[in-house]
């Protein structure tokens, strides 16, 4: 199994990325700020102005460790690999099982079914942790309605259908996700899922998160050979990474939510953390994505039971162990595709 690697991550304007031998050295004018073998690093993320080396670019392509470049605010602009790695009889049994629609939906389910259960369990730690005594009726609501989605799309057969159940069923979790917020709730407030621009700091932190995590999943799809961009669940479009998007979903609730509310509610990110943007967007600051992206890391560290291989690995891991679950599925290996069910 792949061991876990570290993602560098760019945020300061100015910056000069090279090779020197087998090392990757980040500059600031003339001073080395990070210097870093390359078989230490799975991914480097440049999240500001800054330059990479043709020499550097030449290295990371051959190394198999993708370049990928946002904005300051998260936003995805463009990523930079060498050749595809993996089997091509591989891709073709992944383009063929997106053409067959049953097949497709049996992936759908697995992954729909694992992100209900995911939501309803953050929803039920919630009223474990913090009201023991009386639960808000809309989170009741919220998880009582989570049990009849699941059970419906364990039996839904049509994809249109079951692509329905997911959205109402993440249209119920949001709307009570404000209640999950148990601390600086002066400063954020959380009414419903904005994005392209968030429109508050809730929504500012879960962009963030989901582009932090969208990232890794996409890498960990590459390095088994499977092609981000041609999904089960979500629809093919130019530009989209639809399978990294569907992989994604059983690990929204779980990693990128829960990081989310952590930073709130153990006030490890504040207000002033934020600005206004002329667009009307809010978006997070320097120093904001700097905590984020550090708690990111370590929350990835944490190391947990996978569910279906029962070995306790790093949380990072589990992205590169449901890729290649979902490889072997795609070969025939397995009867079905384990998605993750968090207890």
């Amino acid at each position: 199994m792949r061991p876990l690697l570290n993602t560098l991550f760019v945020t300061t304007d100015g910056s000069y990325l090279k090779k020197e031998g087998e090392c990757v050295v980040v500059l600031l004018g003339k001073e080395v700020k990070i210097r870093m073998p390359i078989h230490n690093i799975a991914g480097i993320i440049c999240m500001a102005r800054c330059h990479c080396s043709p020499a550097l670019m030449g290295l990371c392509g051959k190394k198999g460790v993708a370049i990928s470049f946002l904005t300051s605010t998260g936003q995805f602009l463009a990523r930079l690999q060498g050749p595809v790695s993996g089997n091509v009889l591989l891709r073709t049994k992944q383009y063929r099982t997106g053409e067959d629609v049953d097949k497709s939906v049996e992936i759908a389910r697995s992954m729909v079914m694992a992100k209900i259960c995911n939501s309803r369990t953050s929803l039920q730690r919630a009223c474990r942790d913090h009201f023991s005594d009386h639960v808000p009726k809309e989170l009741r609501h919220a998880i009582d309605h989570m049990d009849i989605y699941l059970q419906n799309a364990k039996k839904e057969s049509d994809l249109e259908r079951l692509r329905g159940i997911e959205g109402y069923a993440s249209r119920l979790y949001f709307q009570a996700f404000n209640h999950l917020i148990v601390s600086q709730k002066e400063s954020f407030i959380f009414t419903s899922r904005n994005r392209r621009p968030p429109l508050d700091r809730v929504n500012a932190l879960l962009s963030f998160a989901y582009t932090l995590l969208l990232h890794d999943v996409t890498s960990a799809l590459e390095s088994v050979g499977l092609d981000p961009a041609v999904g089960f669940l979500h629809r093919l479009r130019p530009g989209r990474p639809s399978l990294a998007l569907d992989l994604m979903e059983e690990f929204r609730p779980s990693v990128a939510d829960r990081l989310v509310l952590s930073l709130i509610n153990l006030k490890q990110i504040a207000a002033t953390e934020f600005e206004q943007v002329a667009s009307g967007g809010i978006w997070l600051k320097g120093e904001g994505r700097k905590k984020v992206i550090i708690a990111y890391q370590k929350r990835k560290q944490d190391e947990l039971t996978h569910p279906f291989l029962s070995e306790k690995i790093p949380l990072g891991m589990f992205f590169f162990a449901q890729s290649l679950l979902l490889a072997r599925f795609l070969r025939g290996d397995l009867d079905g595709y384990p998605a993750v069910f968090w207890k």
